[in-house]
């Protein structure tokens, strides 16, 4: 599949017109994961969304899985900046309950398919082909998100230990990647789950993963 927009990188030279180059990628990244899992989704073919050779993509990223690895961190810090007002709008103030908490944090994931997808390939898909050099530049960048976000959880839970929040934080990782491939299965799962008898088969991600991080800050909150 190729993208017919008009594209013209052979005259990048400064550092924004590099900067555009790469958000490019990673928007081509996006757009194909709404229409593939990460698995089907190879360096050639991004290049060929692009309207780029794959040794052109390479300047930028050195292998699919740092593309998705910055398109992750990217995803995580938009939704780190948005929650904020979500947690607001939904009167998760710092005297709401627990619940009220992780029950947005929930929904708002649920909005998330692309973060979700992400974080759902981190540990199976995207941490496989790469260097160490290029999981050490993710994984610093990545943690000061979570720390970011954990930091924010407190301002809501704020009985939660830094400690707590941030393994309340590694919890809805755990649980999103976990979940989200349940939640969105097969067409053959799916059809199978209409049957009576396997109803209880199905999994409704939101409400899921909503249960999952009550039981855990309530459990964490106990232990404080």
């Amino acid at each position: 599949m190729t993208d017919d927009r008009p594209t013209d990188f052979r005259r990048a030279r400064s550092a924004e017109q590099r900067e555009v180059r790469k958000q490019t990628i990673l928007e081509a990244a996006a757009e194909l994961l709404a229409e593939l899992p990460v698995r089907d989704i190879s360096l050639r073919e991004l290049s060929r969304r692009v309207g780029l050779s794959k040794t052109n993509v390479v300047r930028y990223f050195e292998t699919r899985e740092a593309v998705f690895f910055e398109l992750l961190n990217r995803e995580l810090a938009r939704w780190i900046e948005e929650l904020p007002a979500e947690l607001a709008r939904e009167g998760a103030d710092p005297a709401a309950s627990p619940r009220a908490v992780t029950d947005v944090l929930a929904r708002s994931l649920a909005g998330r398919a692309l973060l979700c997808e992400l974080f759902a390939a981190l540990g199976t898909e995207l941490e496989r082909n790469i260097s160490a050099e290029s999981v050490r530049d993710f994984k610093r960048v990545h943690t000061r998100l979570l720390e970011d976000l954990a930091e924010l959880l407190r301002g809501h839970l704020p009985a939660l230990s830094p400690a707590a929040a941030r393994e309340l934080v590694s919890l809805t990782v755990l649980y999103t990647a976990g979940l989200w491939p349940f939640a969105h299965p097969s067409p053959a799962v799916i059809e199978a789950q209409q049957d009576p008898e396997l109803a209880d088969t199905k999994v409704d991600f939101a409400e899921r993963l909503g249960r999952a991080l009550h039981l855990s800050a309530t459990g964490l909150l106990t232990l404080e």
